[in-house]
């Protein structure tokens, strides 16, 4: 299954100014952040971001805030406690399941082949607020990507385990490429070129 523009929504968690000296690799994550928020808003896909203990931790970097139509201060770990799952638009309602007893399978109606809106998710640190948000929005049933590449611990070994626990909650794993060229789809789309401009500047 790959991931469609139309129904994407990107989430940006905790690209903060105090917080980015820290994570390990930080100048490439914070790099492939930006370059999601520019190509996002470049393809209309709705850009959040939040912000843990701002007053703490300083403000959402600039390059990445320019982007974002709205940007979450809180406390709790998880967006979604602090309100974040009301601004994205809501998961598709489940089909209603029958079953032989309740209906002859012949009478079932197919099941719906669309899904609802895609949260594309990257963020700090991995395997606290990323993590706490992303595991809050899968139990609220979005369907949700998580960009492995953009994201950070201050050690590999929390930042993987967050993956693992991730995928083996139901999350997709993917990179910054795949994500970028999966809403392109074509060499032929009018902003390929300019989105491959980007992708090259990449460290």
């Amino acid at each position: 299954m790959l991931l469609e523009v139309e129904s994407s929504q990107l989430v940006l968690v905790d690209y903060q100014l105090k917080l980015m000296p820290a994570m390990k690799d930080a100048q490439a994550v914070w790099q492939r952040a930006e370059v999601l928020a520019r190509t996002a808003k470049l393809l209309n896909v709705p850009v959040w971001a939040t912000e843990q203990n701002p007053s703490g931790l300083g403000e959402t970097s600039p390059e990445i805030r320019q982007h974002c139509q709205r940007v979450l201060a809180k406390m709790a770990f998880s967006g979604v406690e602090e309100g974040l799952g009301e601004w994205l638009s809501p998961p598709a309602p489940a089909a209603p399941k029958g079953n032989a007893r309740s209906l002859p399978r012949h009478l079932q109606k197919p099941a719906e082949t669309s899904v609802g809106p895609s949260v594309v998710i990257a963020g700090c640190e991995a395997h606290v607020c990323l993590l706490q948000t992303a595991l809050d929005l899968l139990e609220d049933e979005f369907e949700v990507w998580v960009v492995t590449d953009a994201c950070a611990s201050r050690s590999d070994r929390d930042r993987d385990a967050a993956f693992d626990r991730l995928a083996g909650a139901g999350a997709e794993l993917l990179t910054t490429e795949m994500v970028l060229f999966e809403w392109l789809r074509s060499a032929e789309n009018p902003d390929f070129k300019q989105v491959q401009t980007w992708i090259e500047a990449l460290a």
